[in-house]
Formats: C-alpha cells, structure tokens, sequence
C-alpha cells in the first residue's frame, strides 16, 4: 500500500456517540446492512478445523450471532456472546433460552471480564470508534489466555461514509497489535463473503505477553 493510502487510514475520526441507543435503533430500524445473514465463509472454515469443543469462545458485539450458531451446531460447549443493544439482546435469549452452552450478555465490551481461549473477530472492531482501536487490542489481551486467539476478519478498505463502519489498512492495524500478538496470519482473504470480496483481511493472532 503507498504511503498516501497509509496516511488516509491513520486519519479516521468520529463525532458520533456509538453507544447503546445509536445500536440499539440500528436493529429496532432493521438498518443492518453489515449483517450477512450467514456465518461468514472464513470463520466458518477455521471453526471446521478446530477439535477442542470445550474450547472458551467470546464473539464481542456478536450481533445476530450467525457465528455462535453454527459454533452450537458443531457441538461447542462454552460460547459467549455479549452486545450493547437491549433488543438484539432480548431476541438472541429467546432464540437461545434451551441451550446451556451458550451464555448471552447485555453489556459493555470493555467492561466485561473472562478468561478465554479464542474470541472471534466479526464487524466489531469497524463498528467502534477509531479512537478505542488502542483499547480494543489492550481488551483483547486481557481478555484472552496466554497463546489464546483472536481470530477473524478486518475490513481492509475505506468507506464514503463518516461510518460505521470504519475501514482501514494493513499497515495501519499490524502496529496496533504487535506488541501484544504474534501474528501466525494477517493477510489478504481468499474465501470471503462475495460482496466482501478482495476487502477483507484475514487475522489469526496469538497472544504472547
């Protein structure tokens, strides 16, 4: 990426209040565009992978929760998903009310507390404000055992839009999380969503301090 790309990413601001009311009229307006309605292919493919069904999973700003789902369907025991908007919320403890392997929390990201060994990255870190990306990552950590994952995707690409979503960049991101993740993937994706084709990074980082 050249160095003007690099400087247009390092640019984003927000005046926007993101906080439970913005969220919460998103979903009672149904104005989800960033919604799939689908687990996205990528995490879909890792999850295939992996053998350890007692594995602690969190999926922040889980939204309608395609991915814990399907993490059900597999037969995964210990998932928890947490999102700010009351609504979505209140459908996704309907949805889930008689199963025990889930856990679904109406809260603050940043105020949660765990211990887990992957936490799945799926349209949370574009939805913050750009201004808690340093945040995000320090959470992350905490959140996260030693050699836990954080895996999943990142919008590599701008928005027309003052957002969110928030776009970004490759060489943007990586000096975020280097301090605190070895990186065993952060690249181009290649089985993207196909409207998100050729706009996504593929991140697969392991926490090493």
């Amino acid at each position: 990426m050249e160095k003007e790309d690099t400087d247009k990413c390092c640019s984003l601001t927000c005046d926007m209040l993101l906080d439970k009311t913005y969220w919460n009229n998103q979903y009672d307006a149904k104005l989800t565009g960033w919604d799939l309605g689908e687990v996205s292919p990528p995490i879909k493919k890792y999850i295939d992978q992996l053998t350890n069904k007692n594995l602690r999973i969190l999926i922040p700003g889980c939204g309608n929760s395609y991915e814990a789902s399907y993490l059900l369907q597999q037969g995964f025991t210990d998932i928890t998903v947490i999102d700010i908007a009351p609504t979505l919320v209140a459908s996704l403890k309907e949805k889930f009310e008689t199963n025990p392997n889930i856990k679904i929390i109406l809260g603050n990201f940043f105020d949660h507390q765990g211990q887990y060994d992957l936490i799945f990255e799926q349209t949370f870190f574009c939805a913050l404000n750009p201004l808690q990306r340093k945040d995000y990552v320090a959470k992350m950590k905490e959140l996260l055992v030693w050699g836990g994952k954080l895996v999943g995707l990142l919008f590599d690409r701008e928005f027309e839009q003052k957002g969110p979503p928030f776009g970004g960049c490759k060489k943007l991101y990586k000096p975020l999380f280097e301090n605190y993740f070895s990186f065993k993937i952060f690249e181009l994706c290649n089985n993207s969503f196909v409207k998100r084709k050729g706009t996504e990074l593929f991140i697969n980082l392991i926490k090493n301090s």
